[in-house]
């Protein structure tokens, strides 16, 4: 079984591997750790691990990769009910926790493992392991995570990602950013979706790097990292939204970001109104990339390719993306204009929906394209604009395929507008009306809706713009910042 971390083994032992606020880990540190963890869950064939950010998560999950043991990380948010479902599921007979860690009720009928870290440990002894682990061998089609995302309808389904599907995601993005052991990422990231864990976790560690994890997101962390000497920053756009708000009066901010290697963002379309507001500040550009539970990372704008705000870039090397039409036809040739579904193939896909056969069919064509029920446009020169998902943001008015995401991107660049969501409802006569949900910046006097509209159209195409309007004290979101669009309600 080949390691997905060789640096656990090659790395010097003193060099900084993981850090949570005050406690870290260095290389010969975690390696030590993980190595006798690994040890007890061999064999052991799927864990649960209670994903909370701390040392003790990255090492649960490392320990598990090592042993060719899948981890399932758990949202420590989840309910009771959710909780169940995806540990009768998932067949997990261990979970791994910090001590300490009071555990739902739910977990009761588990082994419970407690990932012991030392803190304490002098950087110049190396307690690594020398021998080879003892664990079944595991090969790169082998599970190395289960990932349960929520659908439209129904319990979370189990996504289950190869080792392959890591390792060629990581080596893709190191290609595609220049990423290397000297690299030191920070962010406030969740453990339990991939962009926190196996972006923002087992990334600096396949790289031989190091991460600093803030905790709990907050710009006056980001700063104090990257004066550090932190070379890279992965957030969300909610994330990127605060740290543009807060630039005009944090000059100190703006000079940190200045000193970035490179700051990516993901999980969700980054609105172009914040990349020209911390470019214009820091003279940094956002790259943004474009990825699923199931596909892991698909596409990027590479750290020597050209930024575009509002484009997530050109596929990562070994990953095939073509746009279709609803037929599934393949769109000949691509004009920035035309919107079709993207579909992927590649090695850094997931290899089924745990127990799902059904579904799993459901998401692939014939010739084993997935069908990620995005819809994109694509430049003639390969860069993929993400306009919104198939069920929720495609809205069909008057004729015409229109995306929410531009609309709401425009929205966002009058003054009165803080966030705004954009979605479809029936209309008689159109098919769809396209309808804007807004939180104002000044909620005593918001833009009437004419006036949005108006803003709209000037910048679009009549045809884009908002026929209604809904003001709102804030908009639904997910724990990784995205709008919960089926929690907007109409009339």
């Amino acid at each position: 079984m080949s390691s997905l971390f060789p640096a656990l083994a090659d790395a010097p032992a003193d060099r900084a591997a993981l850090r949570f606020g005050d406690r870290s880990l260095t290389y010969g540190a975690l390696g030590a750790a993980s190595g006798a963890l690994a040890a007890r869950i061999a064999g052991a064939g799927r864990v649960a691990v209670w994903a909370t950010p701390a040392l003790e998560t990255a090492v649960a999950v490392v320990a598990a990769l090592e042993a060719g043991v899948a981890a399932v990380p758990l949202n420590p948010k989840s309910g009771e009910k959710e909780l169940g479902h995806i540990l009768a599921d998932c067949g997990a007979s261990v979970v791994l926790a910090a001590p300490g860690d009071e555990l739902p009720s739910s977990l009761a009928d588990l082994d419970r493992i407690e990932v012991e870290v030392d803190v304490d440990v002098d950087v110049d002894v190396d307690l690594r392991a020398t021998g080879p682990l003892a664990a079944a061998p595991a090969s790169d089609e082998d599970p190395a995570l289960i990932v349960y995302t929520s659908g439209t309808t129904g319990p979370p389904k189990g996504a289950v990602l190869p080792r392959r599907a890591v390792s060629h995601t990581l080596d893709a993005l190191a290609d595609a950013w220049q990423w290397t052991g000297e690299d030191v990422l920070v962010h406030g990231l969740p453990l339990f979706h991939v962009h926190g864990l196996v972006l923002g976790i087992l990334g600096p560690l396949r790289r031989g790097g190091s991460v600093r994890h803030l905790g709990r997101f907050g710009t006056e962390g980001v700063a104090r990292e990257l004066n550090d000497g932190a070379t890279m920053v992965f957030g969300v756009p909610t994330m990127y939204h605060r740290i543009a708000q807060a630039l005009p009066e944090d000059p100190g901010l703006a000079r940190a970001l200045g000193k970035a290697r490179l700051l990516v963002s993901g999980s969700a379309a980054l609105p172009v109104h914040d990349h020209e507001r911390i470019t214009a500040a820091t003279g940094q550009r956002v790259v943004e990339r474009y990825g699923m539970t199931e596909t892991l990372m698909n596409t990027s704008v590479r750290a020597d390719g050209e930024p575009r705000p509002g484009a997530v870039g050109v596929p990562l090397p070994g990953v095939e993306l073509r746009l279709v039409e609803e037929d599934g036809t393949p769109i000949a040739s691509y004009d920035g204009e035309t919107v079709g579904e993207i579909q992927v193939r590649g090695p850094n896909l997931f290899t089924e929906y745990l127990n799902r056969p059904d579904a799993t069919a459901a998401a692939f064509t014939a010739d084993g394209w997935f069908r990620t029920g995005d819809m994109a446009v694509r430049d003639p020169d390969g860069y993929v604009r993400i306009v919104g998902r198939k069920a929720t943001d495609l809205i069909k008015s008057g004729g015409y395929k229109i995306g929410a995401g531009e609309i709401e991107n425009a929205l966002l660049e009058h003054a009165g507008v803080r966030e705004a969501a954009v979605t479809g409802e029936p209309d008689a006569d159109l098919g769809e009306r396209i309808v804007a949900w807004i939180v104002p910046v000044d909620p005593q006097s918001p833009p009437g809706a004419e006036e949005l509209a108006s803003h709209v159209a000037a910048r679009l195409a009549p045809h884009k713009r908002p026929r209604k309007v809904h003001y709102l004290d804030a908009l639904p979101r997910n724990d990784m910042g995205k709008i919960m669009k089926r929690a907007l309600t109409h009339d």
